[in-house]
């Protein structure tokens, strides 16, 4: 992932982020930082870019012509044919949050505009910013500062970035919650002692402990964000009467990436903040068709249908298609592993590691369901992993942006050796290790599949889910 940041002050810039973790990052190629001195653009012979404002008032506005010129800098050094979200750092912007991050951290290049002074001229800003972003309700000198704290936010959720890849999802904000206390060396600090779960060696106890001291400091410390986890420990009890059926909903929930569009009795209706994608489930028609218009009536981005929605009950399909010309394209039952012990591995000789981009030309060859730069997408956040035969890729799975295992493929010269077997099990206890619940969706015609899931060890919902859009 690239930054550009555009500044009157770049040694702050580079000062700034090039220590610790996001100096190794930049210096093992997981990202890239380039600042651009907007002063390098001014054509005024002093190397002025600033000057006084229409109309009076104090201080000074920085200048369009120089602005602009960095940014068009940015702009084709990233690639002129690319659509770059560019950043503009004020107080005037939405409050950056770990969504935000998590939303930013998916663009494959930033551009950052720190003004400084009064700010900047209008009509430059409405020719380049896309994002109007504020890191909280103060004033500080300039945008150097906000932009840092964002990129820091931002680049530790790439890949590769943190080196404990999970240290990004049990961190304070993931699931709404606030990060658990923690304890090092030594075990009695100035007469206080490490609490004696952690050091019982019972993963099970401590996972609950933890938990539970999150749910107690998240009370306590935001109550804010209690309410949100509250809101979604409701849903997720009312989903579990059907598990299965709605596995993919209690686990966007369970992981933080859930919206919550809807919870009425009428129904639920999530929408992925990873993805985009929408899921639903209904008490019955009536209620499904009533909660559906007040979806649309509370989130406009809705009314227009220009959406995909998973489907949780059949009789909500057809309300779909008439209030907003769906059509269901794939009818899928819910495969899931229910045990909380992972599956011994399987022992064959192939290395089984993350997908890089120079694989994606094989990938996109030969799996039917999405685009290039979906894959694309997906290899980038380390999501895909392969199979590798003596170096060769023998075959591929990934994680879904919506969070199933999916878009495993064996390549033909190495099927019937147990390699699809292999890569399932991989992921199913990659799943396991984040505390996830393994889950993927199986194509109701797709009997191969649906058998080699069963040997695994998955169960399968009794009622299907549809996928539907225009």
């Amino acid at each position: 992932m690239k930054f550009y940041v555009l500044t009157l002050f770049p040694e702050m810039i580079q000062q700034g982020l090039g220590i610790s973790i996001l100096g190794r990052a930049v210096q093992g190629g997981q990202i890239g930082i380039e600042a651009i001195n907007i002063r390098d653009f001014t054509q005024n012979k002093h190397g002025r870019v600033d000057d006084y404002t229409y109309g009076g008032g104090a201080g000074m506005l920085m200048q369009a012509q120089p602005v602009y010129d960095a940014w068009k800098t940015a702009v084709n050094m990233a690639g002129p044919d690319k659509k770059i979200r560019t950043v503009y750092l004020t107080p005037q912007g939405k409050t950056f949050t770990q969504q935000m991050a998590e939303e930013f951290a998916r663009e494959e290049e930033l551009i950052f505009l720190c003004g400084h002074y009064e700010g900047i001229d209008e009509r430059v800003l409405e020719e380049t910013v896309t994002d109007y972003v504020s890191i909280g309700d103060y004033v500080l000198t300039g945008g150097e500062l906000p932009a840092m704290v964002m990129i820091d936010a931002i680049a530790r959720l790439v890949p590769g970035v943190l080196h404990n890849d999970m240290s990004a999802e049990t961190e304070s904000f993931h699931g709404s919650l606030l990060e658990y206390p923690q304890y090092s060396r030594p075990e009695v600090w100035q007469g206080k002692s490490v609490p004696g779960v952690l050091l019982s060696g019972d993963h099970k106890k401590i996972r609950q402990w933890r938990l539970e001291q999150s749910v107690s400091r998240t009370k306590e410390r935001r109550p804010d964000l209690y309410t949100e986890y509250e809101r979604a420990q409701k849903c997720r009890e009312r989903l579990l009467r059907e598990k299965l059926l709605h596995i993919d909903m209690t686990e966007l929930l369970a992981r933080g990436q859930a919206q919550i569009l809807f919870d009425g009795p009428e129904g639920i209706f999530l929408k992925d903040r990873v993805s985009g994608v929408c899921m639903a489930t209904a008490e019955d028609e009536k209620g499904g068709r009533r909660m559906l218009e007040l979806v649309c009536a509370v989130g406009s981005d809705l009314a227009s249908g220009d959406f995909t929605v998973v489907s949780h009950k059949e009789f909500l399909n057809h309300i779909l298609a008439e209030m907003f010309d769906m059509k269901v394209y794939s009818s899928c039952y819910q495969a899931v592993y229910t045990r909380k012990e992972p599956l011994p591995p399987v022992h064959l000789p192939i290395e089984i590691k993350a997908l890089e981009q120079e694989n994606l030309d094989a990938v996109v060859s030969t799996y039917q369901l999405g685009d290039a730069a979906y894959i694309q997408e997906r290899i980038r956040k380390g999501c895909m992993f392969g199979a590798f035969a003596g170096g060769e890729l023998a075959g591929y799975i990934g994680v879904h942006g919506e969070g199933s295992i999916g878009m495993l493929y064996v390549f033909p010269k190495f099927r019937r050796q147990g390699i699809g077997k292999a890569l399932e099990t991989y992921m199913i206890n990659r799943f396991l290790e984040k505390s996830w619940v393994p889950y993927g969706q199986v194509i109701e015609t797709n009997e191969e599949s649906l058998k080699m899931q069963e040997r695994v060890g998955l169960y399968f919902s009794k009622t299907k889910i549809y996928w539907i859009g225009k």
